[in-house]
């Protein structure tokens, strides 16, 4: 009988183990079910920041904040501004040689040019007839070496535009026809 005994302790036992893997199994699958579930719906809940965001002019929107990365020449929450646009305008100028106390006073428009980083400055320097081209990036415009009128008279510089009280702020190089160089600083409002 003790032999009886433990065959039958042996395939309960047995039975046991077999009912344990198999819990053991479904648990598993239970809980992969449930993580892959959660996978699942917190993917599809996550918000999509760029779903009610229309980036302007060849902008685009960054899917982690919703903010607009805007192209060369625009600025703005949704890239809506021209960078030179603050630029754009009749500006009352007031220039003096390096090394002088007298000003040069004059007025000098500056417009829109061809490239969205363009502009055209009139009357430079109350010398040039002809336009000087010059480019926007953020708050700097640059005038490259050049001869508007084509009389041998050269101009480069930079301007630097003040947020606070809406100016520029100007150093550049007159280059005369047997290239002596004057320099000259100047603001504008």
């Amino acid at each position: 009988m003790y032999f009886w005994h433990i065959i039958w302790n042996q395939t309960t036992l047995k039975s046991k183990l077999r009912l344990m893997k198999s819990i053991r199994n479904i648990a598993f699958s239970v809980l992969l079910t449930l993580g892959a579930f959660s996978a699942v719906t917190y993917t599809s809940c996550s918000k999509d920041e760029c779903k009610d965001v229309v980036c302007n002019n060849g902008g685009t929107c960054n899917e982690t904040d919703g903010s607009c990365a805007c192209p060369t020449g625009y600025t703005g929450t949704l890239c809506e501004t021209e960078v030179r646009a603050k630029f754009i305008k009749s500006w009352s100028a007031i220039d003096r040689k390096t090394g002088s106390t007298t000003d040069i006073v004059y007025a000098s428009p500056i417009v829109a040019g061809t490239a969205v980083t363009e502009v055209k400055i009139g009357n430079f320097s109350d010398l040039f007839e002809t336009a000087v081209t010059a480019t926007v990036n953020g708050n700097t415009i640059t005038i490259p070496s050049q001869e508007p009128d084509k009389d041998g008279y050269k101009i480069s510089g930079t301007g630097t535009y003040n947020e606070t009280d809406k100016s520029i702020s100007w150093t550049y190089n007159l280059v005369n026809p047997t290239n002596a160089t004057q320099g000259y600083t100047g603001t504008w409002k």
